[in-house]
């Protein structure tokens, strides 16, 4: 603020946008605000019509495999539509303008993702009940219906910086950057076995644009946080070490299914797991360079935008088949 009049939630004595200076459009959660602007996407636009052949021709395990990812996409997509609101009252609460304009956004581009994976689905002709494809996965379903929803619904009684914290690892760092992220490289894999699914290819590509800029912000929140009291770098620690064995629960669930026998497209279950926690540890990495820092400088460093969009150029030299 710079000057008395506040922009609190329930406390509003003014404007941030009548301010001298008027928006900072330097600051992190403003740049990540322009830049969603700059990349919209219908999901209504993209041909499934290919991806329907493909899942037609799959063996039944190449199915089942497939089907369960796209599941367990689906309604991770419409849970973290649901469960964001209250991330949006909180940075009210604190008057952050720029991050509450920019979880608006955040919160439409989940929608959005979720109206494409259920347009995949009725493209494919899978429109019976799918529950099947998530309930038999515990650590999902702990983490989906418990852990994300009860720590992001928490920020409506307390929005301290401590509760926005363990949101934010959960939301940004276990579902968006743990789950999410190994998923984007596991669907990678599938397509490129055989060269299939052009539709998810295309869903993936413009997911995972708008979903760096989920995960640089949670970064940047956390990076803020832990700025502003050293203290709070414990936090981010422990509510990761609290989540990491569902999440990596969740990452091998599928690969349980195939004892015994070789699982489709040739995943490597390994693999997938060293490479969320290749990204976890990079992640954290980023958040504790912050200890000490000037919140004056955290709030136009690029540097979480600088991590993910190196994550995917090593993603595409990793892939280059994929999501062109």
């Amino acid at each position: 603020m710079t000057d008395e009049r506040s922009i609190e939630h329930g406390r509003r004595a003014g404007f941030a946008t009548l301010q001298r200076g008027g928006l900072n459009f330097d600051s992190f959660p403003m740049r990540l605000f322009t830049k969603g602007n700059r990349r919209h996407w219908n999901p209504a636009d993209i041909d499934f019509t290919q991806d329907a052949r493909d899942v037609a021709e799959m063996t039944e395990l190449e199915r089942w495999w497939t089907c369960s990812l796209a599941a367990q996409f689906m309604a991770g997509e419409e849970s973290v539509t649901q469960d964001l609101q209250p991330f949006v009252a909180a940075m009210a609460a604190e008057g952050r303008l720029a991050d509450e304009m920019y979880l608006t956004q955040f919160v439409f581009e989940e929608a959005r993702h979720t109206e494409a994976f259920r347009r995949w689905f009725d493209a494919v002709g899978l429109t019976d009940d799918l529950h099947s494809y998530v309930e038999s996965n515990h650590h999902y379903m702990e983490i989906f219906t418990e852990q994300l929803p009860n720590s992001l619904h928490a920020l409506a009684a307390d929005p301290s910086p401590l509760t926005q914290i363990r949101a934010s690892v959960t939301y940004n760092h276990i579902v968006e950057g743990t789950l999410a992220l190994t998923g984007y490289f596991a669907w990678a894999k599938v397509c490129s076995s055989r060269g299939i699914l052009p539709g998810m290819q295309q869903v993936i590509k413009l997911i995972g644009d708008d979903e760096r800029r989920h995960m640089a912000w949670g970064t940047f929140t956390c990076r803020r946080h832990v700025a502003a009291d050293d203290h709070l770098w414990d936090a981010v620690d422990q509510r990761m070490q609290e989540l990491l064995v569902p999440a990596m629960g969740v990452v091998t669930h599928l690969y349980e299914q195939f004892e015994g026998q070789d699982p489709p497209f040739a995943m490597d279950v390994n693999e997938l797991a060293e490479y969320a926690m290749d990204k976890v540890g990079r992640r954290l990495g980023a958040i504790e360079s912050a200890r000490g820092a000037d919140l004056r400088v955290i709030d136009v460093d690029t540097t979480p935008e600088q991590l993910e969009e190196r994550f995917h150029s090593e993603d595409q030299a990793g892939l280059p088949v994929v999501l062109t």
